[in-house]
């Protein structure tokens, strides 16, 4: 199944996959600092923006149609769901996964036993029960979730409700994704993950903890982590220089800076 895509910009290949709800456009703010040294694809998940709706895929489905969509050897960024993309990516296929950046990502969105590092079940449930009455409503409450805690949050709010507007998934495809956040636990598989990984989290996120990231990165043979000060769910459109510069810095302290090219 191949997904809509937009490529910029001539150098490594980074292919940016966003969260739960948005599509690609919400990449928007960090792609001209990106574009500039880098060739960035940017990939619809299915039933997000302008890709088909594919229900019921689960996380291998969609780490699956991903695999179809994007160049090899790629460093693969992924913000919230879409980092749970990238993170099953590395494990079914390393070859076409060169680095993995989780964004406000952790291996595990819910609470279970010996992992504490994430929100409850019972607050997942509720967004999932709610859809089924006014799914607009319960979009609108989790973007606001998003922006708690960011400097500012006013501004993140408008932008996430901007790329929202554009284009709006339908309710199975919000369902699918509640059910891969709920259910997704691949704490015990971080160790098969070869590649360098950045955990790159906000200092205010209120709905994935920087603990998780140290939690996760411990866990794994070659992973660090980055907190932005003062941002929350969504750094990229916080803090958007600070995490531009924070990802050049390590693409080019690993090994893809050997790959730059153009």
């Amino acid at each position: 199944m191949m997904l809509y895509s937009e490529t910029s910009g001539n150098g490594p290949e980074l292919v940016l996959l966003h969260g739960w709800g948005m599509h690609s456009g919400v990449w928007g703010a960090v792609l001209p600092g990106l574009a500039g040294g880098y060739r960035v694809t940017r990939i619809d998940l299915p039933g997000h923006g302008r890709s088909r709706v594919a229900p019921g895929l689960g996380l291998e489905g969609l780490a699956s149609a991903v695999l179809e969509s994007v160049p090899d050897n790629a460093v693969w960024i992924g913000w919230s769901l879409g980092g749970l993309v990238a993170m099953q990516a590395a494990l079914m296929d390393g070859g076409s996964c060169s680095g993995l950046v989780p964004v406000a990502c952790s291996p595990r969105f819910v609470q279970g036993d010996g992992w504490s590092h994430a929100m409850s079940p019972e607050v997942l449930s509720a967004f999932a029960n709610a859809l089924q009455d006014d799914y607009r409503a319960t979009l609108q409450r989790f973007l606001a979730l998003q922006a708690r805690g960011s400097e500012p949050a006013n501004g993140v709010l408008r932008q996430l409700r901007g790329e929202l507007a554009l284009y709006e998934p339908d309710r199975s495809t919000l369902r699918d994704g509640l059910d891969v956040l709920a259910s997704t636990n691949l704490v015990s598989q971080l160790c098969k993950i070869r590649c360098p990984c950045l955990f790159l989290m906000g200092e205010r996120d209120t709905l994935v903890p920087p603990d998780a990231a140290w939690a996760a990165a411990r866990q794994m043979p070659d992973a660090v982590v980055s907190v932005i000060r003062g941002a929350g769910h969504a750094p990229f459109l916080s803090h958007p220089d600070e995490f531009v510069s924070v990802l050049q810095s390590f693409l080019e302290q690993r090994e893809f800076a050997g790959k730059r090219h153009g």
